[in-house]
């Protein structure tokens, strides 16, 4: 069988993501193919014309990007968008592609497709921007699909239907996909082969199975040891020190060299496997048995609709639906949830960004809500975020040093000398160099810009960071370094810790006790272990079945929910979650179940738990 896509001894210069967009064709001026072919059908795509190119780009090759904010273009509706791709290579008009854009926008999970498909993209979460852009690609069946981090920003529900439309589509079109993912749970999941890159080059290469059994490039054996493991809570993870190499000062012979525990002589050769050189002696800190430091009771947030000429209110988007909890002093609270479940509200709103419908917090019997502007100040130097979108929360105009360093100046935190330390300290930490600090944002892949923002959040040693998906666009890798360090931080100073994430494994490797959210209401909550070993709510149950484990061989049975995320705006009486339950009864319709302890320190809103 020939190849569909053929890619030999591509280079690139002065691009961050030269790779894929090589393929594509999609370089910026600053970036250009040196040398090499990319064959698509046996065609040179490097010499082709750029009328002819168009032709191919979008119809035969399609691509999901991984940042979907700046690749949707803010002045057009989503609608719009999915549709002129349509139109553009299917030759329909204007009405048939906003049909088949709704259509897309339904089969990836967006609740209410109509309506979405004529908001913009600043008025969709980061989840659903994502979704977007995968009905973008989707739309007009393409042979190739280049899926690049396609599930990044997804709760595994959503990713569980993602992957499953991806695979449907291959199978019923004969469609292939090239994924590139740092989640190789979704590598054991969907591939047949793997390909590991390392610094702009393939280090090993193999069908998946015999890479996840054997792996022996000595970055794939860390990249596997790695990963947290659902069930498996670890004391410490695997961390491969150092950081990936400034791609403009590549070391010479092997890349992984500086970082590689195997020093061979001959490092441009094939390297012996890795021997264990980590410890897990160490163990982690129990939380403090003392008062809460933050407390939240019956927390609610509606956001308008406007309509009508006077612009008067005609319903209100439930956002968040009455969500009480407290997390210790030195404790780790997981807050785990689908995109447009809340959780990101109830970060948002903890942090005075945006105000609350109702409801009260304390942190440390303060109230958040009710503080004058001074006392606000104080309290912000002593609770930050690290938030999950963080090219919309960087300055584009602010050097990453100025950007990382301003919460010091603004606290007034010691000399200019100091600070630039502390600024250059924390860049380490966090897998990036010292020498980035006169750069600016939009130099930085998403995952860098992610770590900058975990940087910024912690210069100021606060007491409480909420943490809203910190490290979804990271590498497992470098994953592993920031779940590691924000674990060193908390046992060293005593943090405490509200962590949002959409990803069950990384929740329980932090978490001491775990709170699942749906539709704004917390439908779950008990110490992590108790929670992954014996769910009790069917939501959370579907959760933990979905999630890909990052072993081709393992296959287990999974409950993929089916129907859509209900609308916040006109959510399901009773028992929010019932439209899709797979044990609902006409009860469930009439009575809303409460949150009630169902086990010794584990609470279900579910008649039946």
């Amino acid at each position: 069988m020939s190849d569909l896509l053929r890619v030999e001894d591509l280079h690139t210069q002065f691009h961050v993501h030269g790779g894929t967009l090589s393929i594509m064709r999609l370089l910026e001026k600053n970036g250009r193919i040196t040398q090499g072919h990319v064959f698509f059908h046996g065609q040179d795509l490097v010499g082709l014309p750029d009328e002819q190119m168009q032709e191919i780009r979008g119809n035969d090759i399609s691509m999901i990007f991984q940042e979907p904010m700046t690749a949707l273009n803010p002045v057009f509706t989503v609608g719009d968008q999915i549709a002129e791709a349509v139109r553009l290579h299917q030759k329909v008009d204007r009405e048939a592609g906003l049909k088949r854009a709704i259509e897309m926008l339904r089969l990836v999970g967006i609740s209410d497709p109509k309506r979405r498909a004529g908001q913009y993209p600043h008025e969709l979460s980061g989840g659903m921007r994502q979704r977007v852009m995968i009905a973008m690609a989707l739309s007009t069946s393409p042979e190739l699909l280049i899926a690049d981090e396609p599930t990044t920003a997804l709760d595994v529900t959503i990713q569980a239907q993602i992957l499953k439309l991806m695979r449907n589509l291959k199978g019923e079109f004969g469609s292939a996909i090239l994924l590139i993912t740092h989640d190789l749970g979704v590598v054991a999941e969907m591939c047949d082969s793997v390909a590991v890159m390392y610094a702009g080059r393939i280090v090993e290469q193999a069908p998946t199975e015999e890479l996840f059994a054997s792996p022996k490039h000595p970055y794939t054996q860390g990249l596997l040891a790695s990963i947290p493991r659902l069930g498996k809570k670890q004391e410490r993870l695997h961390v491969i020190t150092g950081s990936v190499p400034n791609p403009l000062a590549v070391p010479p012979g092997c890349a992984f060299r500086p970082r590689c525990p195997v020093k061979a002589p001959r490092s441009d050769r094939d390297i012996p496997g890795l021997k264990p050189n980590g410890s897990t002696a160490e163990h982690l800190v129990a939380p403090q048995a003392n008062g809460a430091l933050l407390k939240v009771q019956d927390l609610v947030k509606f956001f308008p609709i406007k309509g009508g000429l006077l612009q008067t209110t005609v319903a209100n988007v439930r956002a968040v639906d009455g969500v009480s909890f407290e997390i210790k002093k030195g404790e780790t609270l997981g807050l785990i949830g689908e995109s447009g479940s809340g959780k990101s509200t109830v970060a948002r709103t903890i942090m005075r960004l945006i105000p609350p419908t109702s409801g009260e917090a304390w942190l440390e019997g303060r109230s958040i809500f009710k503080a004058k502007k001074k006392e606000l100040h104080e309290m912000r130097r002593e609770v930050q975020i690290i938030f999950q979108d963080p090219y919309g929360s960087l300055n584009p105009r602010m050097s990453v040093g100025e950007i990382v360093g301003e919460g010091l100046l603004v606290h007034g935190v010691g000399s200019a000398h100091e600070r630039d330390k502390i600024v250059s300290e924390l860049l380490e930490v966090v897998g990036l160099r010292g020498q980035y600090r006169g750069r600016f944002p939009h130099e930085f892949s998403g995952g860098q810009r992610q770590r900058i923002g975990i940087a910024r959040a912690l210069a100021l040693r606060p007491k409480l960071i909420i943490a809203d998906e910190p490290v979804s666009a990271l590498d497992v890798s470098i994953q592993s370094q920031i779940l590691n360090l924000l674990e060193d931080l908390q046992n060293e100073f005593d943090l405490t810790y509200l962590f949002v994430a959409h990803n069950m494994a990384v929740v329980e490797q932090v978490s001491d006790r775990i709170a699942v959210m749906y539709l704004g209401k917390i439908v779950e909550q008990a110490p992590a272990e108790q929670l992954l070993r014996s769910p009790r709510h069917p939501y959370t149950k579907a959760l933990i079945s979905v999630i890909p484990i990052p072993d081709p061989t393992v296959r287990r049975e999974q409950t993929v929910l089916s129907g859509e995320i209900p609308s916040p705006t006109n959510p399901p009486s009773g028992c929010h979650f019932r439209t899709r339950c797979p044990i609902a009864t006409d009860y469930c319709a009439e009575v809303e179940p409460p949150l009630r302890e169902v086990s010794k320190g584990q609470f279900a809103a579910c008649h039946y738990a």
